[in-house]
């Protein structure tokens, strides 16, 4: 038994957890679509739209290959002012798995370091994620990124 599989379900998805927050971080954008599976489903919305039923998102990709062109897109073609995020992420919130996976739900927030050393307070939120099981161990089925505000800068660029 590797060291991973010895951990809880909570750990192994607060690993996760960090790991993907790293990468973002660390502007490692090109691994940024691994942390899910091919057939996954990434949005970011409000809490109104979600309170509202509204299925439109700010940002929405329902394959992996989704996830890739939007990096591909941040690299190569969209001009948009340097920025970098630090998030802090909570702890996350298992709820009853199935064999659709594991939904889970966790609180954070993102601050904005801008080119010239501005730092703000950029996002805060949940991510309500659904995780499975693969090959290469936990994986993002589907990640709504749900914002509490609705006053969205346009510079949503790099993913949440």
């Amino acid at each position: 038994m590797s060291a991973n599989q010895s951990l809880s379900l909570r750990d192994r998805i607060n690993d996760l957890q960090a790991e993907y927050i790293r990468c973002i971080d660390h502007d490692e954008l090109e691994r940024w679509p691994d942390f899910f599976v091919p057939d996954c489903h990434y949005s970011v919305t409000t809490a109104a739209n979600m309170q509202e039923g509204l299925a439109a998102g700010l940002i929405w990709a329902n394959n992996q290959a989704m996830l890739h062109d939007r990096v591909s897109a941040l690299r190569n073609a969209n001009v948009y002012e340097r920025q970098a995020y630090r998030h802090i992420v909570g702890q996350a919130s298992i709820s009853a798995t199935s064999t659709a996976g594991i939904p889970t739900e966790t609180p954070f927030i993102v601050v904005r370091i801008m080119h010239d050393g501005v730092t703000q307070l950029f996002m805060t939120g949940i991510y309500q994620d659904v995780f499975v099981e693969t090959e290469a161990g936990l994986r993002l089925k589907s990640r709504i990124v749900v914002l509490d505000s609705s006053r969205i800068d346009t510079l949503l660029a790099i993913p949440l």
